[in-house]
C-alpha cells in the first residue's frame, strides 16, 4: 500500500481581505502556514529572528507578503512588527504565534537556569508579549483570531525536555485563559498541538544522530504511522483563522497522527 499522502485541499478566497501575522515564519510550520494563508487570500506578514529566512519565504509567496526581522522575546521588537503590519498591510485579523525553540534532550537535574529561562522565554513568555501587542487592536475592532502552536508533548511528555514541556503546557493554559477573557470582544483564541513534525526543529531535540532513524522511530510509534508535515498544521491554522471556525474558541486541536491516543 502506498504511503504517499494526498495534498491538503485549499479553499481559495476563504481568507480574502484578512491580514495575518505569523511568527517563526522563516521555515517549517511557520513558512508552510504563510503559504497556506496566502493561497486562501490573506495578506501575510512573516516575522522571524532570521530576517534573511523571512525574506526568502516572503519572496516565495510574492507581493503583498512582507518580511519582518523580529525578536519575539523583546516586547519592543514585537510591538514594532505589529505597527509595521498595520502600516503596510492593515490591521491584523489573524495572529499565528508559531515561533518556538527545541530543548536539547537533557535530564532535568542537568538543565541550567540559563537554558530553562531561554526555553521558557521563547515558548511561553513570547506568546504573552505577542498577545499584548496584537490583542488591543483586535479588541478595538471587535474581531480577531489568535492561534498558538504548542506541542503534543504538553500532553504526552518525552524524557529529557522538561523545560519545553513546562513552557508548552503553560502556553496552553494561557491561551485558554485568553479565550475566556477575550471572547466578549469577538476575539477567538485556539491552540494547535503538532505531533513529531518534519521541520528543522526535529533534529534540535537531540533524540538521535541519525535523522532518518529518528523519523522512522517516531513515525512507527504513531497510530497513523507517519510524522507530521508542516502543511498538516498549516491546514489547521487556516481553518481556525477562518469563519468556518467562528464558534470555536479555547480549543486545543491535536495534529499529531494519533500520538495522544
Amino acid at each position: 500500500m502506498s504511503t504517499e499522502q494526498p495534498a491538503v485541499a485549499i479553499a481559495p478566497g476563504r481568507l480574502a481581505g484578512r491580514v495575518a501575522l505569523v511568527t517563526g515564519a522563516g521555515s517549517g510550520i511557520g513558512r508552510a502556514t504563510t503559504q497556506r494563508l496566502a493561497a486562501e487570500g490573506a495578506r501575510v506578514a512573516l516575522a522571524d529572528i532570521d530576517g534573511a529566512a523571512a525574506e526568502s519565504a516572503a519572496r516565495a509567496i510574492g507581493a503583498p507578503a512582507i518580511a519582518l526581522t523580529t525578536d519575539v522575546c523583546d516586547a519592543g521588537s514585537i510591538a514594532a512588527a505589529v505597527a509595521a503590519v498595520a502600516d503596510r498591510l492593515g490591521p491584523i485579523d489573524v495572529f499565528h504565534n508559531n515561533a518556538g525553540m527545541a530543548e536539547r534532550a537533557t535530564a532535568v537535574t542537568d538543565i541550567s537556569r540559563a537554558e530553562w529561562d531561554r526555553v521558557i522565554g521563547v515558548n511561553l513568555t513570547a506568546f504573552f508579549l505577542g498577545v499584548q501587542a496584537v490583542a488591543p487592536g483586535m479588541v478595538e475592532r471587535g474581531k480577531g483570531s489568535i492561534i498558538l502552536t504548542a506541542s503534543i508533548a504538553a500532553r504526552r511528555p518525552r524524557a529529557g525536555i522538561a523545560a519545553y514541556v513546562a513552557a508548552k503546557s503553560g502556553a496552553i493554559g494561557l491561551a485558554r485563559q485568553l479565550a475566556l477573557e477575550l471572547a466578549g470582544h469577538g476575539v477567538r483564541v485556539n491552540v494547535i498541538n503538532p505531533g513529531p513534525a518534519l521541520t528543522p526543529m526535529l533534529d534540535e531535540f537531540g533524540f538521535g544522530a541519525d535523522h532518518d532513524a529518528v523519523v522512522e522511530s517516531l513515525s512507527a510509534a504513531l497510530p497513523l504511522g507517519r510524522a507530521i508535515e508542516p502543511e498538516d498544521v498549516a491546514a489547521a491554522v487556516a481553518y481556525l483563522a477562518s469563519d468556518d471556525a467562528r464558534a470555536v474558541t479555547g480549543m486545543v486541536l491535536n495534529v499529531d497522527a494519533g500520538r495522544d491516543l
